[in-house]
């Protein structure tokens, strides 16, 4: 499995991975990146241009999982500070002042979940953030009591795959919600040689 930062020329890989419905009820991996009022009128197509305008500004909003030549999964990641519900959120508030990269976004093809493409994609993320000169990335993903949890919550990401990767616990304002975060150290694994892993 291969992740790759979308593009321009990979735009049509992550709309065709996202499907009309742009991923998750015409969200287009926008809810992390506007005010609320802003995000509620503009579900659907003005989602998807502002998206693709970021691409096309050369902006990377996040990072594309292949598999056998097709986009299979997506990541959206960057700069804290491009996301503002993370600023307004309780459960979610900053740690501290230091500096840090935030994966924010998962979304995996129905027929590849499960499958490890959300830890191949949480590789990928830590190794482009660490490219970018990132040395602290956060995460924000459910930690359900009970193990199980439905798909489509799961969208930030399930702790126990950031744990396996090395992620520890910065805090938690939520008994299903910890923050974690991952040092980055030099020397990382390029996520083109991720290996799966089944459940992830």
């Amino acid at each position: 499995m291969t992740v790759l930062p979308v593009t321009p020329e990979r735009w049509g890989d992550l709309e065709g991975l996202f499907g009309a419905k742009g991923a998750y009820g015409g969200c287009w991996c926008m809810y992390w990146r506007l005010p609320r009022k802003a995000f509620d009128a503009g579900k659907g197509e003005p989602h998807r241009q502002s998206l693709r305008a970021l691409v096309d500004e050369g902006h990377v909003p996040g990072l594309l999982a292949y598999a056998d030549g097709k986009a299979v999964g997506w990541v959206s990641l960057g700069p804290r500070d491009e996301f503002p519900t993370l600023e307004r959120s309780r459960v979610l508030k900053r740690v501290d002042d230091q500096p840090v990269w935030a994966i924010v976004c998962f979304y995996v093809a129905r027929h590849k979940r499960r499958q490890g493409v959300m830890r191949a994609l949480i590789a990928g993320a830590v190794e482009y953030a660490a490219q970018q000169g990132a040395q602290v990335v956060e995460a924000y993903p459910v930690e359900p009591a009970g193990g199980a949890y439905p798909d489509v919550y799961a969208y930030t990401g399930l702790a126990k795959t950031y744990r396996a990767l090395g992620f520890e616990e910065a805090a938690r304002h939520s008994p299903t919600r910890p923050i974690l975060r991952k040092v980055i150290k030099s020397g990382g694994t390029s996520p083109a040689a991720v290996k799966p892993e089944q459940g992830d």
